[in-house]
Formats: structure tokens, C-alpha cells, sequence
């Protein structure tokens, strides 16, 4: 361990006790670069509370400057500096931001960088920063002591916002520190719209004295630097001054000093020259009058851009500061700027600041959204070992490995994929479908098993297709083979796995000779022997005759049979009676039968709802289902519906549903590590759901007794039977009547009628309170008044006590890092509007971050455990008796919420 990682162990220690960490840093995120695992700490310098990166990104290593650079030799060398993150693999590789408030915010992104000789190269390298898809800047350095600063104002596109360090071949990129700041959307020039950057050239603080204007002073934490020529005096007050009216929010040690020219009818100038006459440059000057000006005493001044007017003449206020800028950009070579009075002023002109900004036009598009949903969709599926980060294909000239883009329209789109050799294991998943472009598919040498599923030939643009390395048997798909014969698909498979057809496998029996070794029928008798043995063992608690194992329509007497008579019940619920049954081949399976009067409980439902119709329905989406295929979706096997009853078939699950597992004595070993694994499961599952099929499909009661566990406690989501099929075309479906469960509905969905996937993320967002609190969905307090999980969390969250919300069966065994973004993904997931709350995809990779998170943390000794457990104990009583919830309304499964931004509480806030 270097010097550096000692000493910020020991700070981060004593850090802990200050009372300032974390207050009114809501929505900053803080990330020392390169710092050890788990290490979260407040600067106190500026009083930031930063955090390590290993969260926001999976690529890099970690390495401290060199000790001529960092410690002990440079003992006031800032905390962020000492360590880099370097990125030798890879020509792109990006931060994940997440902030708070979300698409369409205005935000100030802040990298720096120091070099410090960390590679013992002392060779300075150049390399480029993008955020998202847009070039930002290039990072230069001059020596390897020197601290560069990048800043840029953005507003945020979607929720996610990728910092992408690009490798041009000139060294390998690295960065010391990543900041993210909330802004006043509506100042920085937003009149000029939303497809413009503004990239920090200068901000001054003119007049300067001392500090730096940054946080606490600086409520945006702004660096302001010192800009203080001869030739100017520096004025000054200790009066008040109003900084809130513009927005601008300048700090009061910035706004309170200003600049005046020595002699009263010069004028303050600034100048600067530009590389490219092309840049576009916007300046912000501030203004406040310092001085008690007499009766017979003004100024009033005006602003010349290279000799033009950027502003009519104006007094600066005594009361407030004001904030001027050119609405028309400045370009060309060289700029100069003067801030004159005017004729009529009897005082010389002030400037307390001043910020200027090159324009960064956002004219790269991305890629588009169905492709890139498809490819994180495989990338989570087969846990892709690559550089996958941002955009697939943008920038253009640094796609992912592997990912071959078409450039020619206003989204870019994936027109080949290579994952030869890349570890790949399983089935090949639907997913792929959804390339609907594809022309180049290159899945050799992997361990993929399985069939060769027909989907492929709906890739009507695919004009080669490589499956050789694999373990795939069957037979080539006739819609495939036909491609492979008629349009020139350039097919390659294993012959000795796979045939051409399905007759050819029949074929082949005949042609074996007659005559074999007696090694080989020795082998076969041994083998069949083995089978029956193993079928007879399967099948013994079971009667009569049993089914085969690719049957799809059951007959209500061949599910009374596969479940020997109803025999076994496994478990129940609102819809029906869950039956043990067990397939020919000794498969067993979960028989869910159906209650034909659950069909009418819905909001809005009518008794008079024509039987037969509720069958149609039945049997189309139950059809449908069998489409869908998913490790972390529970098998569906087949169904009934012969007029007598109605029943679901599904793979039997050896751990029953998450909600019996919660409330049973095994729920003591249900570590924190397997409850966001548990929730990873149920999220990819979900997301393959939304946007791995087509059509999407909103499960529509999704809820921990519908989350199956298998022996490995693998989580899988099950009980399609109110799933709702979408067109691809009509995301957000009008319906006649809501569906689901009490405590787990989604309010906007119960109130408007109106279901899209936002609906079961709501639901989904109860799952996790769940899996955090141990908790159900709905509770009785201690005076009998019934409470949602989500009112149970808030009183705790306001209070940022992460230890009062977790499931005390745990006994403090968690990261309290990982915690807090679990609790954070959680709540966003129950937010009163949909439109606010995340999309599957991003609950995925959030859950991973937690994860992350988790792996990386020291575990905590026995006694801290209890000490943790027996204060949480007493807490949580005093917290739920104390606090008076909204009122739930349990028939309707409707919640009406009045939590605020939970994102402003615990060490992960952000």
C-alpha cells in the first residue's frame, strides 16, 4: 500500500466525525479517481465529501503519482490528485453518471488531472474527453506537477450521462478526479437552446483578495481564479449584497470585491486569442456596486465587444448583483473586451467578475435506441467481458470492440457484431432479434448450446452468419435455410452437431450400420439402464399416465394426471392453487390452476365479462409466452383450457416465491450480497421483458410472491397471467380495467387507466424496499393501522439513518455505500409520475453499481454487528410509533406519496 493510500485510509477515519460532511452537497457527485476500494472521505479543504470510482466504471487501474509528486514529500498536495485511474486497454473508456434531477438538467462537469509521473515513464500524454457522444476538450499537459482542470455546462439528454477519455495514440489517458454539479437550468445562456455545451475558457474573480469562490462559499462550486492586473485598484464591502435574484448565485468573496481602472476615465480591458476564429465564445460579467455613492455621484457603464456594443448603458446595483452576456456569439481571432462609462457617469467603471465559455455544438447522434437497447440486452445476458461503455457506435470513430456501425442517418445503427471467442455461454438469446439491421453475425467459438433458433432468419438484412465452435445441435431452421439457399446468406455451422433439415437426423439412423462394436452396445444398454432407473425414481409419488416433455396444451385429465390427482400443493395465492407435477422424462413442474372468479377482480372489471372471451385472451397471451425465453424468467411450460378449467404450467422452482422465502427462518442467511443478486435476477428479468421482446410486455403484477427462487437462489420472474402484450408501436396502452396486486399497484396506473413499463417499475420498486426492509408491502403498525413499505422507509431516509431502513436480520453485515444506492434505486423506482422514475435498463446497471459496492467493502467484526443490530432495533420502533403516514388505501392498491428527493441523504447521495 503506497504512502498516499495510508495516509487518506487515516483521513477518511477521522472524516467521519465532521459534522459538515454531506450538508448541502445534494445531487453533487464527488469521485476521487483511482482511489483505494470502499474509501469515502471529506476533503477538508473544501469540505466535499468524495467517494471512490469503482461504482461508476468497470475498466482501468488504479496507481499513485510518484512520491517525488505526492505524499509524504508534497504534504499539501489536495487528497484528489494522489492517485490516478489510468486506462492502458481500449480506445474509449467512460464514467457512468447518474445524477438526481435527471434528463433535461443543467449540470457543470469537472475533470482534472494530474500526471505525477504515476507510470514512472515521464512521458506527458495527450488524449480527448467526450460527454456522451460529443467531443468536449483534449487534455494537454505541460509538466507532470501541473493540476488541469476541464469544466463544461451541459444539460443532460437522458438520465445517464457517460465522461469518455479517448485514446488518439498518444499516450495512455488517465484522470485524477471527476465532479458533477446541479445548475440553475435557466441561466448560462439557454436561450440559445439545448443542443449547445458551454466549455470553461477563463472564469475571474476581478478585485480578487483571497479564496477561491468554490464550495461551501459557492453554492455551484465554481473555482473562480484571481485576475487582478496593475493597473486596476481593487474596491471592496462588507455589506450585504443580494446574490439569488439572477440565479448566478455568485459567492459573496467573489461579488463583494471589484475591479476599477487607476485612473477614472480609463477602461478595464481583457483580451484573449483564439486558435480557431471559428469558436463561438459567450461571456458572463457581474456587476454590484460596493461603493456609498454621494447625490451628485454615478455610474453607469457600458460593454464594447472589439469595438461594438454588447449592452445599452446600465447602473450596478447597490442591493443585488447582475449578471450581462452577449446574446450573439463572439467568433474571430482576437477578442477584446471594455467595460467603459458612459458620458453622463461621474465614477469609473467596476467589474467584480467575469466568465467566459466556447460554444460546443451537440451535433453527433447517437445510436439508435432499439439497437442499443438489443446490445446491452447481450451484454448483461452473457456478462460480456469488453469495454462496452457509452454509446455503441458514437463517436464515430471509436465504436465498441467488435461493433461495426452504418453512419448514413440521423441515428446510427449497428450493422455487424464479432463476438468470436468472447466467452459466451448459454442459449442464443432473442435479443440478437432485435438487430433488426444486422448484416454481419459472428458468434463462433463460444459455448453456446442449444438450438439454432428460427428468429434469426427475421434478420432480413443478414448476409452472413457464423455459428462454428459452438455446441449447438438440432437442425437449421427451414425459414433459415431457405436465407442460406435463395438470398445468399453465407451460413456457417458445426455439420457434425447440426443438420440441414429436420428428416436429415432420421436419415442418418438408417445409415448407421448394422454391425457395431460390443463396446458401444455395452454402453448404450448401460446408459438406458441409468435412465430408467433415474425416470422411475423421478416418477414414483406419481399415478397414471405422464405426459412428454414438449407438450404445449394440456387437457384438464393430463394435468389431473402429471399432478397425481391434485396430490401436492406447493403453494397458494389470489389467482389459484400452485400443484406439484412431474413431466415423462421427470422434469417437474409447477401447476397453477386458475380460478375462474379471480378474472373479475380488477378496477373497472364487470361481472358480466363474457367467459369465453377471458378464454380467448387466455390462450393468446398464454401462447405468446411460450415465446419468451430468459434465464431469469421461470420457464412456462404449457397451459390448460378445455372449457373446465384453466391452469399455467411452469418449471417447479426448489425455493419457492421471494416473499415465503423473506418471512422464513432462512431468510438469516439471506446476506446482503444475495439480495441484490436476487435483485439483479428479477431486474434483468424484467428488462427482457420490456425490451427484449417483440412485442414488449408489461408483466402487470409484478411482486415478490411471483419472484421464484431455484436452488442456487437464482431469481426468476414468473406468472405471466395478467401480462399485457403491447404493439411495438403504442407504449403507453389505454386499459379497461387495472390489474394487480394491493400494495404493489402503481398509483398512476390505478388513477389514469394508462399502463406502460413504468407501471411494473413502480411494482418492482416495492420488490426492493421489500428485499432491503424485510418488510411486506403492506404492514400493520402497532396500533393496527395498515402501512405501505414506501411510508415505513421515508421517516429513516429523512433522518439518513441507512441502518433503520436495512432488514436488522442482517446485523449491519452490509456496505452502507451500497446500501444507500439500493435504497436510492428503490425510491426513484416509486416516484408519483412514471415519466420520473427509471427505465429497467438503468435499474440494472444501478443495482450492479450496489454490487460493486458491496464486493468491495471490509466486512464488519461480530461486535460490531450487534452494536449496529441493537441500536437499529430501538430506532426503528421509537421512528415507525412516532411518525404519522399517509394514508394507504389498501382495497385499491393506491399509494399517494409525499416523500421528497431521497437522493439528498447518506455518504452515496448524489
Amino acid at each position: 500500500m503506497g504512502a498516499h493510500s495510508v495516509f487518506l485510509i487515516l483521513f477518511s477515519v477521522i472524516a467521519i466525525a465532521i459534522v459538515v460532511h454531506g450538508q448541502g452537497q445534494a445531487g453533487f457527485i464527488s469521485i476521487d479517481c483511482g482511489s483505494p476500494p470502499n474509501i469515502n472521505y471529506v476533503d477538508t479543504d473544501t469540505g466535499i465529501s468524495y467517494t471512490w470510482d469503482a461504482p461508476f466504471i468497470n475498466a482501468g487501474v488504479n496507481l499513485n503519482v510518484s512520491e517525488e509528486y505526492g505524499y509524504p514529500k508534497n504534504p499539501v498536495l489536495p487528497f484528489p490528485l494522489a492517485d490516478v485511474r489510468s486506462f492502458p486497454q481500449g480506445n474509449r473508456n467512460c464514467y457512468t453518471l447518474t445524477p438526481s434531477d435527471g434528463k433535461g438538467n443543467l449540470y457543470l462537469i469537472r475533470a482534472s488531472f494530474m500526471y505525477g509521473n504515476y507510470d514512472g515513464k515521464n512521458a506527458l500524454p495527450e488524449f480527448d474527453l467526450y460527454v456522451n457522444v460529443n467531443f468536449w476538450t483534449s487534455v494537454k499537459l505541460r509538466n507532470a506537477s501541473e493540476n488541469v482542470i476541464k469544466e463544461i455546462l451541459s444539460f443532460a439528454e437522458s438520465d445517464t450521462i457517460y465522461v469518455c477519455l479517448v485514446n488518439k495514440g498518444k499516450g495512455t489517458p488517465f484522470i485524477s478526479a471527476l465532479e458533477l454539479r446541479p445548475m440553475n437550468s435557466s441561466i448560462y445562456g439557454t436561450e440559445f437552446g439545448r443542443n449547445v455545451s458551454l466549455v470553461l475558457y477563463q472564469r475571474w474573480d476581478t478585485g480578487y483578495l483571497n479564496g477561491t469562490g468554490r464550495y461551501q462559499k459557492d453554492t455551484y462550486d465554481r473555482i473562480w481564479s484571481p485576475y487582478s492586473p496593475v493597473s486596476w485598484n481593487t474596491t471592496m464591502t462588507t455589506g450585504y449584497i443580494d446574490i439569488f435574484q439572477s440565479g448566478y448565485r455568485p459567492p459573496d468573496e467573489v461579488i463583494k470585491t471589484a475591479a476599477s481602472p487607476k485612473s477614472d476615465d480609463e477602461p478595464l480591458e481583457l483580451s484573449w486569442t483564439s486558435s480557431d476564429p471559428d469558436t463561438r465564445f459567450y461571456a458572463y460579467l457581474y456587476f454590484a456596486e460596493l461603493e456609498n455613492l454621494k447625490r451628485n455621484e454615478s455610474r453607469e457603464i457600458k460593454i464594447f465587444w472589439n469595438g461594438s456594443p454588447v449592452s445599452g448603458a446600465f447602473n450596478p446595483s447597490p442591493e443585488y448583483s447582475m449578471t450581462v452576456s452577449n446574446s450573439r456569439a463572439f467568433t474571430g481571432k482576437d477578442h477584446w473586451i471594455s467595460v467603459q462609462k458612459t458620458a453622463e457617469s461621474t465614477r469609473p467603471p467596476i467589474l467584480n467578475a467575469i466568465e467566459i465559455f466556447s460554444a460546443q455544438s451537440l451535433d453527433e447522434f447517437y445510436t439508435r435506441i432499439d439497437d442499443v437497447q438489443a446490445i446491452e440486452s447481450i451484454k448483461s445476458t452473457y456478462k460480456v467481458n469488453k469495454i462496452w461503455t457509452g454509446d455503441p457506435c458514437s463517436p464515430r470513430l471509436f465504436p465498441w470492440e467488435g461493433i461495426g456501425c452504418s453512419y448514413n442517418t440521423s441515428s446510427y445503427q449497428i450493422k455487424s457484431l464479432n463476438l468470436s471467442s468472447s466467452g459466451l455461454h448459454g442459449p442464443i438469446a432473442f435479443a440478437f432479434r432485435n438487430l433488426s439491421l444486422l448484416e454481419s453475425l459472428d458468434l463462433s467459438n463460444n459455448n453456446l448450446k442449444g438450438i439454432v433458433p428460427e428468429f434469426l432468419a427475421d434478420l432480413k438484412y443478414l448476409k452472413s452468419l457464423n455459428l462454428k465452435g459452438n455446441n449447438l445441435t438440432g437442425f437449421i431452421p427451414r425459414s433459415l435455410r431457405k436465407r442460406a439457399t435463395a438470398n445468399g446468406l453465407a451460413l456457417s455451422v458445426d455439420e457434425q452437431n447440426i443438420c440441414h433439415s429436420r428428416s436429415c437426423r432420421d436419415g442418418n439412423r438408417i445409415m448407421v450400420p448394422i454391425v457395431v462394436s460390443t463396446l458401444v452396445i455395452i454402453l448404450i444398454a448401460a446408459l438406458a439402464i441409468i435412465c430408467i432407473m433415474r425416470r422411475e425414481s423421478k416418477i414414483r409419488a406419481y399415478s397414471g399416465p405422464l405426459l412428454p416433455s414438449g407438450k404445449r396444451r394440456f387437457t384438464y385429465s393430463e394435468v389431473s394426471s402429471i399432478t397425481n390427482n391434485f396430490n401436492k400443493v406447493i403453494g397458494k395465492g389470489g389467482f389459484g392453487i400452485v400443484y406439484l407435477g412431474s413431466l415423462e422424462d421427470g422434469t417437474e413442474i409447477a401447476v397453477k390452476m386458475i380460478n375462474d372468479s379471480s378474472f373479475g377482480k380488477s378496477k373497472g372489471s364487470s361481472s358480466s365479462s363474457s367467459s369465453s372471451q377471458v378464454s380467448k385472451e387466455f390462450q393468446v397471451e398464454a401462447e405468446l409466452l411460450l415465446t419468451v425465453h430468459h434465464r431469469n424468467l421461470a420457464s412456462f411450460v404449457g397451459y390448460c383450457d378445455d372449457g373446465r378449467s384453466m391452469a399455467l404450467i411452469y418449471e417447479y422452482m426448489a425455493n419457492g416465491n421471494l416473499q415465503d422465502y423473506l418471512s422464513s427462518e432462512n431468510a438469516e442467511d439471506l446476506s446482503w450480497e444475495k439480495r441484490l443478486h436476487i435483485a439483479i435476477d428479477s431486474a434483468q428479468g424484467l428488462e427482457y421483458l420490456h425490451h427484449g421482446c417483440r412485442p414488449p410486455i408489461v408483466h402487470r403484477d409484478v411482486k415478490t410472491a411471483n419472484i421464484l427462487l431455484n436452488d442456487n437462489l437464482e431469481a426468476k420472474i414468473a406468472d405471466f397471467g395478467l401480462s399485457k402484450v403491447f404493439p411495438e408501436d403504442d407504449l403507453s396502452h389505454v386499459v379497461t380495467a387495472v390489474m394487480g396486486t394491493p400494495g404493489y399497484v402503481d398509483p398512476e396506473y390505478y388513477n389514469t387507466f394508462k399502463l406502460n413499463e413504468k407501471s411494473d417499475v413502480y411494482s418492482f420498486g416495492i420488490v426492493l424496499l421489500e428485499l432491503i426492509t424485510g418488510k411486506r408491502s403492506i404492514m400493520k403498525t402497532d396500533d393496527g393501522e395498515k402501512m405501505n413499505v414506501v411510508h415505513y422507509v421515508e421517516p429513516f431516509l429523512k433522518m439518513g439513518d441507512i441502518d433503520g431502513v436495512v432488514d436488522p436480520r442482517l446485523h449491519g453485515d452490509f456496505s452502507s455505500n451500497s446500501a444507500w444506492k439500493f435504497v436510492e434505486v428503490a425510491m426513484s423506482c416509486v416516484r408519483d409520475r412514471g415519466t420520473n422514475r427509471p427505465n429497467t435498463n438503468q435499474i440494472v446497471s444501478d443495482l450492479k453499481q450496489c454490487l460493486a459496492a458491496e464486493l468491495a467493502r471490509e466486512p464488519k467484526s461480530n461486535h460490531e454487528k450487534k452494536e449496529v443490530v441493537k441500536e437499529k432495533y430501538t430506532k426503528t420502533k421509537s421512528t415507525v410509533q412516532n411518525y404519522s403516514s399517509n394514508e394507504y388505501n389498501s382495497s385499491s392498491g393506491s399509494v399517494s406519496l409525499s416523500f421528497g428527493d431521497y437522493s439528498t441523504f447518506g455518504p452515496m447521495a448524489r
